[in-house]
């Protein structure tokens, strides 16, 4: 593998799904700011690239991806998530999403 592929999204943990995704690191909502509807919402970033929103859209049955406009906001109610707490679907959603 070469030396600049991350195989975890916080670089220490190994990513139990199929497929490694290069430099993703995947944030949820702090305590304080946690989304009033109660559903979970997660936020990705790749390197100094833009941050994306995912939510799960329930009439459709898939996750869904969202640019977020004020990433200054959102890296200030953040905190890194673990690989274990990211739902399956959503891991299959982040790996072809950052597909290379």
């Amino acid at each position: 593998m070469p030396p600049d592929t991350v195989t975890s999204f916080h670089g220490s943990d190994p990513i139990a799904g199929p497929t490694k995704v290069n430099g993703v690191r995947i944030y949820t909502a702090t305590a304080s700011s946690v989304v009033a509807s109660g559903d979970d919402v997660f936020y990705s970033r790749r390197g100094d690239g833009p941050y994306y929103r995912w939510f799960f859209e329930a009439t459709i049955g898939k996750w869904r991806a969202a640019r977020v406009i004020d990433a200054a906001f959102i890296r200030q109610s953040l905190s890194l998530a673990t690989w274990k707490t990211v739902p399956v679907a959503l891991q299959s959603r982040l790996s072809e999403h950052y597909l290379e």
